[in-house]
């Protein structure tokens, strides 16, 4: 593991970039941009643009390791270039940005008020791929929509089967169990989700690692004594469906999270903008996810 990265992510100062669009949300991630579905007729035009979107923010002046610790890639996005560079190379060796890859292969139909991963069946070539790209860790994603005890112990059950493969392969699982913020009983299901996230970070090795990427908690600070655990290397907060304002607005009160934001960091981007324009509101949506994300983070 590279320790100066290892450092960077558990002390820096500064939020994720959350990258990681796959095939089902990103027509919407390039709607938001300006670019239509009229614009492409294919899967593989569809990447391609979304690449251009991507590689726009990456290297923008705005995006570097200054405020931005980490970015989390699509699997497509690890296996392409950044001007010339491998994707992960390029934004270790010029931006200073700690690359991580989200792993998961989408949601499964509900069950029991929650949506487990579908089987990970790629996840061993997935993992020796990421470590010829030189990436740090992997994020994937599931999703509670409410407070049923049973969905979300086979939530947490289900993360941590897969952290402990990606963790014996040298990369730190971010395991995201995301509450729905329409929860109907969003409080309940949070507590009974730190309970069963305890239980099993209280169960690993002391050298384990895991990271917890998580939707910003109704009760600021539930999530406290988790993030003292030193098994768990950084707790990182979605921004849910919240607009930026609101997702910044809440992130402030919470002592334990910082920022992995997608939408929210993009919010207002579109091609049509000049590079002028681009770079002005991407650095003021990064400075303003940064200043939420240290608002309760000691100076270094």
């Amino acid at each position: 593991m590279n320790t100066t990265q290892f450092e960077k992510i558990r002390s820096g100062r500064g939020f994720f970039a959350a990258l990681d669009q796959s095939g089902g949300s990103t027509p919407k991630a390039l709607a938001e941009y300006g670019i239509e579905r009229d614009r492409y007729s294919s899967d593989a035009e569809m990447f391609d643009l979304v690449h251009a979107m991507r590689t726009r923010v990456l290297t923008s002046p705005a995006f570097d390791g200054s405020r931005v610790l980490a970015a989390i890639l699509f699997e497509q996005t690890m296996e392409r270039d950044v001007d010339g560079v491998p994707t992960a190379q390029y934004l270790w060796d010029q931006k200073n940005v700690v690359p991580f890859l989200k792993v998961d292969k989408g949601l499964a139909a509900e069950q029991d008020d929650v949506q487990l991963m579908k089987p990970i069946d790629t996840l061993d070539d997935l993992l020796e791929r990421a470590n010829r790209h030189q990436i740090f860790g992997t994020k994937m994603r599931s999703v509670i929509n409410d407070a049923n005890e049973a969905g979300i112990s086979a939530i947490v059950d289900q993360q941590f089967t897969y952290a402990r493969r990606i963790g014996a392969a040298g990369l730190v699982p971010i395991i995201e169990p995301e509450v729905s913020i329409s929860s109907p009983h969003k409080e309940q299901a949070e507590m009974l989700l730190r309970d069963a996230i305890a239980k099993h970070v209280g169960a690993l090795p002391e050298d384990a690692l895991v990271m917890l990427k998580l939707t910003i908690p109704t009760e600021p600070g539930l999530y406290g004594e988790l993030g003292s655990d030193p098994r768990v290397l950084r707790i990182v907060a979605l921004s849910g469906g919240y607009s930026r304002d609101e997702a910044c607005a809440l992130l402030a009160r919470d002592p334990t999270l910082i920022a992995s934001f997608s939408r929210a960091l993009l919010e207002g981007l579109t091609e049509a903008q000049t590079d002028d324009q681009f770079n002005a509101r991407l650095d003021s949506s990064i400075n303003q996810i940064y200043q939420a994300s240290i608002h309760n983070q000691p100076p270094t």
